[in-house]
């Protein structure tokens, strides 16, 4: 693209900052303690579930929150649960439309992750267990993942995706 003089016209660079990050929401439970801090015969079934959602605060602002459940059962019984929501503040400006929405649901909640996850840990230490240290979350396939389940969804309620 150029301007009338034949030279190129200067695009503003884009822009992620990070206004604010903040637990929103934290729950730990051990509801069977003191007995399931004793030495276990097995390891205990771990499972996590993670999700991101967004709220547009301001034309250039948007809250991303990064939700992480985690269940660790073991014989049946409940070791601990937690329930965390992390959530950051995010001005965005000139990034193209069509990159804003994987803009914000991709780099942002990847940004927050490893302070969420230091949370977990240090909630599930604190709860008389050794760290809870989580993998790395892919957040491209999450998205996608997000995207074909909402694609789905419309195809089988019949209204045609935007």
């Amino acid at each position: 693209m150029t301007n009338g003089n034949g030279a190129p016209v200067e695009q503003p660079a884009p822009q992620l900052n990070v206004l604010a990050q903040y637990t929103k929401d934290l729950s730990f439970e051990n509801p069977n303690a003191p007995t399931s801090l004793g030495q276990q015969q097995q390891q205990p079934a771990i499972n996590i579930q993670i999700n991101v959602s967004a709220n547009n605060l301001s034309e250039n602002e948007y809250e991303v929150i990064l939700s992480i459940e985690g269940k660790a059962e073991s014989a049946g019984k409940v070791m601990f649960s937690f329930d965390l929501a992390y959530a950051g503040v995010f001005r965005i400006v000139n990034v193209p439309k069509e990159n804003l929405h994987p803009l914000v649901m991709i780099e942002c909640p990847r940004l927050l992750f490893p302070f969420a996850r230091e949370i977990v840990a240090t909630s599930v230490r604190d709860g008389g267990f050794p760290p809870l240290l989580l993998d790395p979350v892919d957040f491209v396939g999450l998205y996608r993942q997000n995207m074909e389940r909402q694609a789905a969804a419309q195809a089988a309620s019949g209204v045609k995706p935007s």
